[in-house]
């Protein structure tokens, strides 16, 4: 496998955490830790600009991450504002986005996503089953002022976002579990 083109990587830890009863996700314990130090082990050692859009408890935050966004409009207006806030403050020319609730993503398949950058700056996504997952793609950061321009223009989904460009896919079976998504106080129970 080719050595992957570096990135920086964008944790997306600012929402509401409706289901969890507005608790902050990302601080959620699993296993003894919370679910983004989880996350953060796994992909330190691949980038040297650890990105987390945040919306509060930044402080609890800090100890992983290179960098602390946060959304530009108040009231949590979701994961695309994450997006273009680490699109803004990303050091390298590709910004790998995963979402604070999936302890379970593993270094080969970031790797994979990281490998299908590319000199046509097409961003990759994850398909699983035949849907696409936006809370696991690259983005080109030349993509910035499209994203932006989609904001301005009031889309607020990443995945339409992308799909506006051709998509590189990385398929994945519909029941592999390293994207599940920790999002229900039941998932989080031993």
């Amino acid at each position: 496998m080719p050595a992957a083109a570096p990135c920086s990587i964008l944790i997306l830890a600012g929402g509401r955490g409706q289901r969890m009863g507005g608790q902050d996700k990302g601080l959620l314990y699993w296993q003894g830790q919370p679910l983004v130090a989880h996350i953060h082990a796994v992909v330190r050692p691949l980038s040297d600009d650890l990105i987390i859009s945040c919306n509060r408890n930044q402080e609890r935050y800090r100890p992983y991450a290179d960098q602390l966004v946060g959304d530009t409009e108040a009231d949590f207006p979701g994961p695309l504002a994450g997006v273009l806030a680490g699109l803004a403050v990303a050091r390298h020319d590709w910004l790998l986005v995963l979402a604070c609730d999936a302890p379970l993503i593993d270094q080969a398949l970031i790797l994979e996503l990281m490998n299908l950058a590319n000199d046509r700056q097409e961003p990759a996504m994850i398909r699983q089953g035949g849907y696409w997952q936006p809370m696991f793609s690259l983005i080109p950061c030349a993509l910035r002022a499209d994203f932006q321009q989609a904001w301005e223009e009031g889309d607020r989904g990443v995945q339409r976002t992308l799909r506006k460009h051709p998509v590189r896919a990385l398929e994945c079976a519909e029941g592999d579990r390293r994207l599940s998504n920790f999002n229900t106080p039941d998932l989080l129970q031993p």
